[in-house]
């Protein structure tokens, strides 16, 4: 291997080395969006996740299950596309019997019907690891077409729906990391790491009003920047405009240093994109429709980069900029 690429992380590794596979391929996007494009509006994304990366070992195989969906049906979302159906991969160590195999399509049959979604096929093996899932998960993008990385223009306003912050903060309390939070407060901030919610709704009606999107998987400052990198432009998040769950809130009032991990941790699986501002009362009023929140938290700038800043508009120093696979 050559040397200089040693330490590279996860997505140069994907720019160097994955990503000249996609030439003449152009619905790879050159694999910098959430999903691929097969043509006649039909997206597609495969998303994976690994016993003590994305879930934690003694949680229950159904919840296992509906966290694996729904970070793919959040992908499609992003897209601004509607799910069809789904090919699953599962890589089992011996310990996963039948038992353990029923909760998990317990898990999958209790969200098939609420995501409008469908198993057609897949694949299953062994192995001596962790617990291994993978989903490649089928849409179609509504007209005017799917929602890209590639469109934010400066002057756009930068949106974010739901709450932030929630799905990081949830690990720390499931991990015994927040000792002293309220029961009911701890609860509510495991479920959103255990369970997100996927922005189903949302997404497709922001095609034709969205100049870019993503999910919040990686963490926010995070996923801005692929926006950032693949429009060519800069973003500024106001720390002070974030929407926090009140669990969050009572975090942060205890230890405010936690607003970084609010900021960067991810897990949060909300839809973060961007729109001209004078769209701002179509984007209230989709938001409305969907019954799904949706805040105004910074703006898309000439340059490069994503600055936090708060109340006065000073910058945020910030150690990561985001969750990183290696």
């Amino acid at each position: 291997m050559d040397p200089a690429a040693n330490g590279l992380g996860e997505f140069e590794r994907i720019a160097r080395f994955l990503a000249p596979l996609t030439a003449g391929a152009p619905g790879a996007l050159g694999l910098t969006d959430d999903a691929a494009l097969l043509g006649e509006g039909r997206v597609v994304t495969v998303d994976a996740i690994v016993e003590g990366v994305h879930f934690l070992p003694a949680d229950p195989p159904d919840l296992v299950a509906r966290k694996l969906l729904r970070v793919n049906l959040s992908d499609i979302a992003a897209m601004g596309a509607e799910p069809e159906s789904y090919l699953l991969a599962m890589a089992l160590p011996s310990r996963c019997g039948d038992r353990w195999i029923e909760g998990f399509a317990t898990g999958l049959a209790a969200d098939q019907p609420l995501f409008g979604v469908t198993l057609i096929g897949g694949d299953s093996t062994a192995t001596p690891g962790p617990i291994t899932l993978s989903v490649t998960m089928i849409g179609r993008a509504r007209p005017p077409g799917p929602v890209l990385r590639s469109g934010a223009t400066p002057g756009d306003i930068i949106y974010v729906s739901g709450t932030i912050g929630d799905g990081a903060l949830g690990l720390l309390a499931a991990t015994g990391r927040l000792p002293g939070l309220a029961t009911a407060a701890a609860s509510f901030l495991e479920d959103r790491y255990r369970l997100p919610q996927p922005r189903t709704a949302l997404g497709p009606a922001l095609a034709g009003v969205a100049t870019a999107m993503i999910d919040v998987s990686d963490g926010l400052v995070a996923d801005l920047s692929h926006i950032c990198e693949t429009s060519g432009v800069g973003g500024v998040i106001r720390a002070d405009a974030l929407p926090l769950s009140d669990a969050a809130s009572e975090v942060l009032a205890e230890a405010p240093s936690l607003i970084e991990t609010v900021l960067t941790g991810g897990d949060d699986y909300e839809l973060l994109f961007t729109a001209p501002a004078a769209a701002g009362d179509a984007v209230a009023r989709l938001a409305a429709a969907g019954r799904t929140p949706v805040a105004a938290i910074g703006r898309i700038v000439r340059g490069g980069g994503v600055v936090v800043v708060d109340r006065d508009g000073c910058p945020l120093p910030l150690a990561r900029m985001g969750y990183r696979h290696g």
